[in-house]
């Protein structure tokens, strides 16, 4: 059965054959093939002006990236492909990680477009965030089940993009009995994560090799962990040698969970919760004279629209100066930002800015990205979304 056609303007197959997936819809010729004849998540052969097969997309015509593509070939892409684009992924992540936790598919960049699954050994949290991947829904269960046998498929179809795509948000569980919390392991620190209520999926894998970096800063060290969710950072820290070690979240049970993680690796006694904005929580520890050696910053994205940067921007400088005013001397400062929109530049800016107007210098040691779980689409920036500083400050 062949697929129908989607037809692109002149010259707009230029990004797709220097790799990228994705195609807009001003870049689609609507007098030849409209896209309003096209269902959400239906399956297009890509031609250009010329009539040239450019490969296999989904297609989704009330989006404004209107085709995501699937697969160089002319054929629909189906249960072979992903069945083998699934094993391609679980065979790097073997590779690179020696427990079963990590981001095992990551969108475009495992050329699986819109698909994410996070693995917790034997238990799956699984996001379906457009319409063509919601298509797929089935042959990509049956192959998660062929390739790893997991005890549990868990639905985190909460996601807001969900809502962009027309789809309907919800949470459930489609293969086993998904716990209430998964145990996964990283950089040799145990956690509880919470799989159906948590944030996201449940984890942020993309940080690991951010948070490796407390593994020599921590020892001896107060550390103040902000925005901590259940402790990602703060019990790697305290795991690492820290003194004492307080989270701060507006969550009151993920500090809870936070506590249980300590608890988990014998570190309870060293933690402190502090509950409540994250703004609000700084400006009472610089009030009560509260002082730490290292400050982890690590907010939700300030930034989810290009037009929101100069806003966003903003309060990344603010919570980054709040937490500088409550270093040591020679103290260390982790920043962080998920915000795909803000560049690297940006970011090492804010510091720079922030240490400048508090009469601070800061020196840049060591900066990051998401783990080689999230890998960069060359083609594709967005799919490079996390940047990490480690600086240290002085006055």
């Amino acid at each position: 059965m062949s697929l129908p056609t989607l037809r692109l303007n002149k010259n707009e197959e230029r990004r797709l054959r220097g790799g990228h997936l994705w195609i807009y819809s001003n870049e689609v010729d609507s007098k030849a093939t409209p896209l309003k004849g096209f269902d959400a998540g239906q399956q297009v052969l890509v031609e250009s002006s010329q009539g040239k097969a450019l490969g296999v997309a989904y297609v989704n015509p009330n989006s404004l990236i209107c085709a995501r593509l699937l697969d160089s070939d002319s054929k629909a892409f189906g249960q072979k492909q992903i069945d083998q684009r699934l094993r391609q992924a679980l065979e790097l992540r073997e590779q690179l990680y020696p427990e079963p936790c990590y981001r095992l598919v990551y969108g475009e960049s495992d050329w699986l477009p819109g698909l994410v699954v996070d693995r917790f050994g034997d238990h799956l949290s699984v996001q379906f965030n457009t319409a063509g991947m919601e298509a797929l829904r089935e042959p990509v269960l049956q192959a998660l089940q062929k390739v790893l046998q997991p005890q549990s498929i868990l639905l985190r179809n909460d996601a807001s993009v969900r809502k962009l795509e027309g789809l309907p948000e919800v949470v459930e569980c489609v293969h086993g009995e998904s716990p209430e919390d998964v145990e996964l392991v990283e950089n040799g620190v145990r956690f509880l994560a919470p799989l159906a209520s948590g944030q996201k999926t449940g984890w942020f894998y993309d940080q690991r090799p951010n948070r490796a970096w407390l593994r020599e800063l921590a020892p001896g060290k107060r550390v103040l962990d902000v925005f901590s969710y259940v402790g990602s950072f703060g019990v790697q820290a305290a795991a690492f040698g820290a003194s004492e070690v307080w989270c701060n979240d507006a969550s009151e049970l993920a500090l809870e969970k936070a506590h249980e993680n300590a608890v988990l690796n014998a570190v309870g006694d060293k933690l402190v919760t502090l509950q409540g904005d994250a703004f609000e929580a700084l400006r009472q520890l610089k009030d009560d004279g509260e002082r730490f050696d290292i400050v982890i910053v690590d907010p939700p994205a300030f930034i989810k629209r290009k037009k929101d940067l100069k806003e966003g921007a903003l309060a990344y400088r603010r919570i980054n100066e709040l937490a500088m005013r409550l270093l040591n001397y020679g103290g260390y400062l982790i920043s962080g930002s998920c915000s795909m929109h803000m560049p690297r530049e940006e970011l090492l800016d804010i510091v720079r800015a922030a240490s400048r107007h508090i009469d601070r210098n800061a020196q840049v040691l060591m900066e990051g990205m998401q783990g080689a779980d999230h890998p960069v689409h060359p083609a594709i920036p967005e799919t490079r979304y996390l940047k990490a500083v480690l600086s240290r400050i002085s006055r």
